[in-house]
This record gives C-alpha cells, sequence and structure tokens, in this order.
C-alpha cells in the first residue's frame, strides 16, 4: 500500500524523457493544424515560462511569439521576470496593456465589481488578445494551466483555461518546477510564489487555502491511483485539506469539458465519442 511518505517520489519525473515528449506533443500538434507557430501569455509566472520554454525547444524560438499582457495593478516584477524568460529563451516580446477595456467595461458598468469578478475579465480579455494574435500569425494558442490547477479549478473558463493545446496539463505544480529547474528558466521566476498577479500581493495558495505540495499529493491519490478520501486521510493527509480538495475538484468539474450539450441522438459531441484527431 502507498503510504504518504512514498508519495512525493512518485511524482518525480524523468526529465529528459518529459521534455522530449511534451516538445514532441507541441511540434506534431503545430504540424497537424498547418500552423507556423504558437502565440503565449508570458505572464512572468513559472507556468508560462515553461510552456514556452517547450514550445521553443519543440518550434524554435522564431516560432513562439510572446506578449505580455498588464493590467494597471500588474507588479513590476511580472514584467521583469517575463522580459527574463523572454531574453533566456531568445523570444521577442511584445507588449499590449489590457487596462483600457477592462476599466472601460467596469466603469460603463459595474463599478463597484469585486477583485475576483475583475481578475477573470482580465484573464479573458488576456485569451481574446491571443486568440486575435493567433489568428493574424496563422499559430495556435498555447495553453499554460498545470494539471493541479486545471483538477482544482483554479482557472477562468474561456480565460486561461482557453488554448489550442496545453502541454502542462498533465504536469502537477511539483513537476513544473522539476522541469523548469532542469531548463535551466531563471530562478527569479522558479523560485517566486505562484500568483496570477490580479491583484496586488494575490497568490496562489493563498487563494486556494492549500500550499500545492499537499494538493498535488493528494490529487495524485485521488485522481492517479483512484482512492477515496477516506483512503488518502488514513495515509496521513489531513482530513480537511483533502475534504477542500474533494469539494473544489467536484464544484468545478464543469470547467474540464466546455460546450456542454444536451443529448437527443446517440452520439451527442462531448458525450458519446469523440472524432478521431488524425
Amino acid at each position: 500500500m502507498l503510504q504518504k511518505e512514498e508519495v512525493a517520489a512518485r511524482l518525480v519525473l524523468d526529465a529528459d524523457l518529459a521534455v522530449a515528449a511534451l516538445a514532441s506533443f507541441v511540434a506534431d500538434a503545430v504540424a497537424g493544424a498547418n500552423a507556423r507557430g504558437v502565440v503565449v501569455g508570458l505572464s512572468g509566472g513559472i507556468d508560462s515560462a515553461l510552456a514556452a520554454a517547450l514550445a521553443a525547444r519543440a518550434l524554435g524560438a522564431g516560432r513562439v511569439h510572446a506578449f505580455y499582457l498588464p493590467y494597471r495593478s500588474s507588479s513590476p516584477d511580472s514584467r521583469r521576470d517575463a522580459e527574463a524568460v523572454a531574453a533566456r529563451l531568445g523570444l521577442a516580446l511584445a507588449t499590449c496593456d489590457i487596462t483600457p477595456q477592462v476599466d472601460a467595461y467596469f466603469d460603463a458598468v459595474a463599478p463597484d465589481a469585486d477583485p475576483v469578478r475583475r481578475g477573470n475579465k482580465m484573464a479573458r480579455e488576456r485569451m481574446s488578445i491571443l486568440f486575435d494574435q493567433a489568428k493574424r500569425l496563422a499559430c495556435l494558442v498555447l495553453g499554460t494551466s498545470n494539471k493541479t490547477e486545471i483538477l482544482l479549478g483554479y482557472s477562468t473558463i474561456f480565460g486561461d483555461n482557453a488554448s489550442s493545446l496545453n502541454p502542462l496539463g498533465d504536469l502537477y505544480k511539483q513537476q513544473v518546477w522539476q522541469l523548469s529547474r532542469h531548463l535551466g528558466l531563471p530562478e527569479s521566476v522558479v523560485a517566486k510564489p505562484p500568483s496570477a498577479d490580479l491583484w496586488p500581493g494575490q497568490t496562489d495558495e493563498a487563494e486556494l487555502g492549500l500550499d500545492y505540495r499537499t494538493a498535488d499529493e493528494v490529487l495524485y491519490l485521488l485522481f492517479d491511483q483512484g482512492l477515496r478520501a477516506a483512503e488518502v486521510v488514513a495515509r496521513g493527509y489531513d482530513a480537511a485539506a483533502v475534504e477542500r480538495i474533494v469539494a473544489l475538484e467536484r464544484a468545478n468539474r464543469f470547467k474540464r469539458r466546455l460546450m456542454l450539450i444536451a443529448r437527443l441522438s446517440g452520439s451527442a459531441i462531448n458525450l458519446d465519442r469523440e472524432i478521431p484527431r488524425d
């Protein structure tokens, strides 16, 4: 029986093999779509940095188009770190400030909107810009959400969870850190507390009420190993943390299957079968 002290080791990847597989995934997806490359939003965070690094390895830096999309409250450190990643990977970095359109909307219809609502709007504005740039450049939009975020629903539907392809979607946060260090991404990006930078002082772990290490291990036991919540607790994990993780995963399943369609026929899209990709 897998014990708590053994779980962390199960999350350690063969880094060279993982990088090769994920780079191949990006190259195949781009080739299969007859696209010229990818566009990616570089936020200054580790997830977008790793996604960009994998794409640059797969396609070459010239086919990876990076955009920094700040809001007026974005931390200056985010710009610095996005620029450091772009420089490390040899990417040209374009900047498009999303403040005018976000503020115009809320000033007109909801000046008292709370920070979460504003953050969701920012995420959707950023993705809208990336898809527009992808159209202009005949590229695909590179996703940057990791497995932990996807399973917990820590993403904005039609915002950061909307993309054409996602090389990080089967990587837990610990694995994102591991591969980022393996690829030599800037330590300022790898070491800083994860944050979506949606408002000053915001961090992922504070907003989730969980540390990523615990979330990764519990999700691995629940999702990959198929254990029940009680079995996870029996291995030594805090019952309240497990309960919260289970509740978040269940409440946010709708985000993982976009465009839920009512079944009328025997072959409803997203319900009964998938059309082969190849």
